[in-house]
């Protein structure tokens, strides 16, 4: 297919700042490039945080703001201008990540098709959110089967699709063996490592209060906690915890991959989840993987084939397990509470349950041993190359 012939391909996203699904976006752009003529369009280019050489990115500049009245009328000002240029650009296909990009895709629509993207338990709790998107969207794709269930159970909704997050394990690899300087701990502890921003949603508490169980049988145990935020409350937890000298964040690091590299267990405590790119980057590095069972993802990647079918055949409406499960990719502990609570005495059955799977883990370096190896070939699932021929696939479909 020669240049002049490319379709127009738009890929909207509200920054590419940090998070799951702006990785994504730029990786398909990247991928998409041998087809389409690809744009980027971001409604803030304020704090960029990921390479894009390269790439054609168009920024409205239309940050977003407090206060109801200011969103509604950052939504209309977003739409207006993107319809201009979905106009002027001639865009065939324009693919939104996130529900505030879904909402100017879905409203902004000229003559394009349109795709949107639900990638996150978070994104499906508000019903009218999902019906909007839903019946203006020529397809919804997400990056987890859970959401497609989801969405065929209870809406009624059936022109959805699952595509599973590329993983590069190369790059991975790559940046996971640059060197770090200020990384705390040495080659007698055992280290828990963790990246995740600071968002309820990762359920940080409960892994301070799991690892600071699991400390007490194993002193030598250290936690590692990557990710963007003010970690000032997690550090009086963990002070009041009695770990503080034994838990380090050292907040956001363009490349974190060197800690992750240097631990041994990876931790996913999140209680929403879409598809956790950082769970399939530690497995990468070959980190034995403890995840909580949240809504979506950690269960689709830890479990095999026939795990999978068999918890969803016991449990088809989608909720958490109740007990661990011991997949063959890795460990899955049940669901946790996803309200805040930073009182150091009320330890929740859940966080003795994960404190158990941590202490396992500790104690057995045969077990580790066995899952860094599983849950490095799950890794490897999960290629560019495929991802590749299944989003354009995809948007073949409608060009």
């Amino acid at each position: 297919m020669g240049s002049l012939e490319k379709k127009n391909l738009m890929l909207m996203v509200p920054m590419l700042h940090q998070g799951g699904f702006e990785r994504v976006c730029v990786k398909t752009a990247r991928l998409m490039q041998d087809y389409y003529n690809v744009y980027i369009l971001i409604f803030s280019s304020k704090d960029i945080n990921y390479d894009v050489s390269g790439l054609n990115v168009i920024d409205i500049d239309v940050p977003a703001k407090k206060g109801t009245l200011n969103k509604v009328i950052n939504v209309l000002k977003r739409v207006s201008k993107v319809r201009k240029l979905k106009k002027e650009l001639k865009i065939d296909i324009s693919y939104s990540f996130g529900s505030s990009a879904n909402y100017v895709n879905v409203l902004s629509r000229a003559q394009e098709r349109v795709l949107t993207g639900l990638r996150c338990q978070t994104d499906m709790e508000s019903t009218k959110q999902v019906k909007l998107f839903c019946g203006r969207s020529d397809q919804v794709l997400s990056c987890s089967k859970e959401i497609v269930r989801q969405l065929e159970r209870d809406f009624d909704y059936t022109r959805s699709t699952f595509i599973y997050n590329p993983l590069d394990v190369e790059d991975v690899e790559k940046k996971g063996s640059e060197e770090i300087a200020d990384y705390p701990f040495n080659e007698d502890n055992v280290v828990i490592s963790c990246m995740a921003r600071n968002d309820y949603i990762k359920g940080i508490w409960h892994l301070l209060k799991a690892f600071a169980i699991a400390s007490k049988d194993h002193p030598k145990a250290r936690l590692i906690v990557l990710g963007a935020g003010n970690f000032d409350k997690y550090k009086e937890l963990a002070s009041a915890l009695g770990v503080a000298d034994k838990v380090f964040f050292p907040g956001l690091r363009k490349n974190p991959f060197p800690y992750v590299k240097a631990s041994d267990i990876y931790v996913c405590s999140s209680n929403h989840e879409g598809f956790p790119n950082a769970v399939l980057e530690a497995m990468a590095l070959k980190k034995p993987m403890i995840s909580a069972d949240c809504k979506t993802g950690p269960r689709e990647i830890l479990l095999s084939e026939k795990e999978y079918e068999d918890l969803i055949g016991r449990i088809p409406d989608g909720s958490s397990i109740t007990e661990p499960v011991e997949g063959e990719f890795g460990i899955l502990v049940p669901d946790m509470d996803e309200h805040e609570n930073f009182d150091p005495e009320v330890i929740t059955e859940g966080e003795k349950l994960l404190a158990d799977k941590i202490k396992k883990l500790i104690a057995s370096k045969e077990l580790r041993d066995e899952y860094s190896k599983k849950a490095y070939e799950r890794a490897l699932y999960y290629t560019p190359d495929r991802y590749k021929d299944s989003i354009h696939e995809i948007f073949k479909r409608y060009e």
